[in-house]
């Protein structure tokens, strides 16, 4: 029974106070269970406690509700156990329940000292009920970007019968810009439901038919089958250029986490999706691409590696020039804290498409491939805990087989980014 008590006033802190959205990702629980014979018999059987630690700790308050109910048709059979449901009906502001049984306990079982310090300091603390989490951001940046509209490298290309030119509009200019984000992240439910709105916009200093304004907003869904993780979300938004609707998008996604046996900092986890774009103000550009990506991810206590790789098949809704497209991607990054509020990201991914026909048959029959590489890499500094300022810099290389579609960029901006939430 003592056990138990050193237990709790290990874990009592942590596993009542109340979680901000950010800890609503699923994690492993450490191992929690002293050896088996320091338990009752009861605790042996399918651990319904340890359980509902884990759906606390994930933030799915609903399910622990569920499992306490087991665990409660079950019964309690001494003092130890009644303090494991006394402490998880607090966990889920349950205040009434957990009173009654820490009643119980003092009046049935006469608890020694360390016992009833427990019983007593929780209940000067109080039990927690759900309370909504909030968190809103903003971004503001001043850049400078060499290609704003992605112009082509090179703007001629040979076709049959002499040389076509590309008009001066559709190669590189360069220009200042600046933009301003906001963001705004909340909890739906006890479960860890979570719902996000991003509102974005781009002006440029003299290119003002490349600015840009997007409205993009989600839901997120996360639960467990056994010790599967799985969380399902959707988005939806618009993208507009030059003042103009260019784009919507809705998308769908599933992200599942086996039980795997990594190290505790690591965790492989496979997501699949399907989103639909269509275009404004272009005819026949319309499609729905399928991916199934894989993510390799390490956490340490002051840096963060990922490793992805996907495989990607875009439909073509209607009568796409080049028809449908398969492709590949393949992303690196990495984040190290350096001290003294500086932090450093580095990131390079490369997209592979591959069309299915020729491009545009008797003006470009090549079959179109495209081969894109991106570096990025940043350096930011913590001005105050809710605040830092940001240098990025990065380069676009995309290299087709069709020359007028061949680009190359370079942005450097600096950012100021400010969050707050309750």
């Amino acid at each position: 029974m003592m056990l138990r008590a050193c237990r709790w006033l290990a874990l009592g802190c942590a596993l009542l106070a109340p979680a901000t959205w950010a800890q609503q990702q699923p994690v492993d629980m450490p191992p929690l269970t002293p050896p088996a014979e320091a338990l009752p018999p009861a605790a042996q059987e399918p651990d319904l406690y340890l359980e509902a630690l884990q759906a606390i700790s994930d933030g799915r308050k609903s399910d622990a509700g569920a499992i306490l109910t087991r665990m409660v048709q079950r019964g309690a059979r001494n003092a130890g156990e009644l303090l494991d449901l006394a402490m998880l009906q607090c966990a889920l502001g349950r205040a009434d329940e957990a009173e009654a049984l820490f009643v119980t306990i003092e009046t049935t079982f006469k608890p020694p000292k360390g016992l009833q310090a427990i019983i007593d300091d929780q209940r000067r603390q109080g039990c927690i009920r759900w309370k909504r989490q909030q968190q809103w951001g903003v971004n503001v940046a001043r850049g400078y970007d060499h290609n704003v509209n992605q112009g082509a490298s090179n703007p001629n290309y040979s076709v049959d019968g002499g040389e076509l030119t590309l008009p001066a509009e559709y190669r590189p200019k360069a220009d200042h810009y600046a933009t301003v984000t906001l963001d705004y992240v909340t909890d739906l439910s006890e479960n860890g439901d979570l719902a996000y709105v991003q509102l974005y916009g781009r002006r440029n200093d003299h290119e003002f038919d490349h600015n840009t304004i997007s409205a993009f907003g989600g839901i997120d869904h996360p639960w467990r089958w056994g010790r599967w993780k799985w969380r399902a979300s959707g988005l939806a938004g618009a993208l507009t250029l030059g003042g103009k609707i260019y784009q919507t998008q809705t998308q769908a996604q599933l992200r599942l986490t086996p039980p795997l046996p990594l190290p505790p900092s690591m965790e492989l986890s496979l997501v699949s999706g399907l989103t639909h774009l269509k275009y404004r103000t272009l005819t026949n550009f319309d499609s729905n691409t399928t991916e199934l990506r894989s993510i390799l991810s390490h956490r340490g206590d002051d840096h963060f590696a990922q490793l992805s790789a996907g495989a990607m098949r875009d439909h073509a809704v209607a009568s796409r020039p080049g028809g449908d497209r398969n492709g590949w991607s393949f992303g690196v990054s990495t984040r190290q804290a350096l001290g003294h509020g500086l932090e450093a990201e580095l990131d390079w991914n490369a997209l592979q498409w591959n069309g299915q026909r020729s491009y545009s048959p008797g003006l470009i029959d090549a079959v179109r491939r495209q081969n894109s590489r991106t570096l990025r890499a940043s350096l930011s500094y913590a001005v105050t805990p809710n605040s830092a300022i940001q240098l990025e810099w990065r380069a676009i290389r995309n290299k087709e087989n069709i020359s007028i579609f061949q680009y190359d960029n370079r942005i450097v901006q600096l950012s100021w980014r400010w969050r707050d939430g309750k």
